[in-house]
């Protein structure tokens, strides 16, 4: 009995529990394109898709740059491959050590977004996710 216990201790303890969750940039983005749903409406006036909103011209920038994913446009409807095109393009555009405000306002307005005024607001709601509030 005392040896399931403290099993049972060390997994509860592994996993975290106990500790407050923060979520990464990729769950908050999420969060904040689509509330977190895994079928959204199409979002940009038909022109974006899938849990975190890519618009085909983001998922050609990101397929060019790494083959690897394939696919279709249309698989950005589910979320485990839209991930993967977001790390893509983050890849393609970051540049070396991006901060997740950098990367956050990239996914929002494109190539330069984390220089445009506009992407602001957007990083602000990310990382009010990410800091669960």
């Amino acid at each position: 009995m005392k040896t399931s216990f403290a099993l049972c201790l060390c997994a509860f303890l592994a996993l975290g529990a106990g500790k407050i969750h923060r979520p990464t940039l990729m769950q908050a983005i999420h969060q904040v394109e689509s509330s977190g749903s895994l079928n959204p409406s199409d979002g940009d006036g038909g022109n974006s898709i899938g849990p975190l909103q890519i618009s085909r011209a983001y998922w050609k920038d990101a397929t060019d740059h790494d083959k690897t994913i394939g696919g279709v446009y249309e698989d950005c409807r589910k979320l485990e491959y839209s991930e993967r095109v977001v790390r893509a393009y983050w890849d393609r555009y970051g540049g070396k050590n991006p901060t997740d405000e950098k990367l956050a306002r990239i996914h929002n307005g494109g190539p330069n977004g984390h220089k445009k005024q506009a992407t602001v607001g957007y990083w602000n709601k990310v990382r009010a996710a990410m800091e669960g509030k």
